[in-house]
């Protein structure tokens, strides 16, 4: 049985397709899912990812209990600011992809894939037993609503005094929106810039409804799972499940960056990873540009003269190129003459850099 978010009523008065997502019942699409994802690109989306989860690493170690449990340096954060991150396993292996806030000096918010939160405060709560520090799992106790797009700003400030041209990138804090208590964060899975509403679950609804009413001048429509899945993929911004997963270390998903090897300490995973960080990987993470319509989907092999050197991970019609794109592992050294294999035709494709898509800043 998939849970309801706080907002489910709101989107079956809005007619949307409601699928189940990681035992979560969320809108797919309201519409047209191509509207939805324009609408963010020129204007404004509302989106409602109340699915993910929230948990909370306080005390006075919490700093050090995230070094180690995380392979990024938390403890270096300031307060009110953000970082991507990984939690990885002993091998190095990716459990889930993360972004940590630090709200205070003594507490930090962890937010974690939903089909993996439950399974990530569980490997914090076991990761951080040796250091002054808890780990408490709030998911159940809060919504969130994000507001992405050229024109999110604007539609937010309507509802708040909060200094939204100061808060930066990766960055939160605490703010009243229409009247409710809430988390501000400049962050976002679009590739447009936007805000993250961390509120309690009954502020969802009337929440909902006030940046509907501010957002109707601006152009703002809600969008679903699918319009959130294609400005995503434009963006380059993996997916676990689809570009991470436990066989893959952060090195093979290009983002070694996020490795800090310098910060005080050991950490989870950092044999295994200090092993391969210098060793170029067999796979590596790229785009590709569809020369036809044919559409490559998760899974299809990619291929080289007939031979598989590779396979997709994401894929879907760019609203944006206005040409199908996909990301794919392929095979070091293979970057020309590629193909998806579609259904048995040999679909070519052209190999590009990631992101498929920056907006204009």
């Amino acid at each position: 049985m998939s849970r309801p978010t706080p907002l489910r009523d709101v989107h079956e008065s809005l007619g949307a397709t409601l699928t189940d997502f990681a035992g979560w019942l969320m809108p797919l699409r309201y519409g047209s899912e191509s509207a939805e994802h324009n609408a963010v690109r020129g204007a404004a989306g509302l989106f409602d990812l109340s699915h993910m989860g929230e948990i909370f690493v306080t005390g006075p170690q919490a700093g050090e209990a995230l070094d180690y449990a995380l392979v990024g340096h938390l403890s270096a954060l300031v307060p009110g600011r953000a970082r991507y991150t990984m939690i990885v396993n002993e091998r190095g292996g990716v459990l889930d992809d993360l972004i940590v806030y630090r709200l205070g000096d003594e507490e930090f918010m962890v937010v974690a894939n939903a089909s993996n939160y439950e399974k990530v405060a569980a490997e914090l709560g076991g990761r951080a037993k040796s250091y002054d520090a808890v780990v408490e799992d709030r998911s159940e106790q809060y919504a969130l609503i994000a507001v992405q797009g050229p024109h999110a700003q604007e539609i937010l400030a309507t509802l708040t005094d909060a200094d939204l041209p100061g808060l930066k990138y990766y960055a939160g804090l605490p703010g009243v929106v229409d009247g409710r208590q809430a988390l501000i964060a400049r962050t976002g899975y679009t590739g447009e810039d936007g805000f993250e509403l961390f509120v309690a679950n009954e502020d969802a609804v009337p929440l909902w409804h006030a940046l509907t009413r501010a957002g109707e001048p601006y152009g703002l429509r809600p969008a679903g799972l699918s319009s959130r899945d294609t400005l995503r993929l434009e963006a380059g911004m993996p997916l676990y499940g689809n570009e991470l997963s436990a066989e893959l270390t952060p090195f093979d998903a290009g983002l070694g960056r996020v490795v800090k090897f310098d910060k005080p300490g050991d950490f989870v995973g950092r044999s295994a990873l200090e092993a391969v960080k210098d060793t170029p990987p067999r796979r590596r993470l790229v785009g590709l540009v569809a020369r036809g319509r044919r559409v490559p989907r998760h899974g299809f092999p990619v291929t080289k003269d007939g031979a598989v050197v590779g396979e997709v991970t994401s894929g879907a019609p760019s609203q944006t190129l206005g040409r199908p794109i996909a990301m794919a592992y392929v095979d070091t050294g293979a970057d020309e003459g590629l193909a998806v294999d579609i259904r048995g035709s040999h679909e070519a494709m052209d190999l590009v850099e990631l992101p498929f898509y920056r907006r204009n800043k």
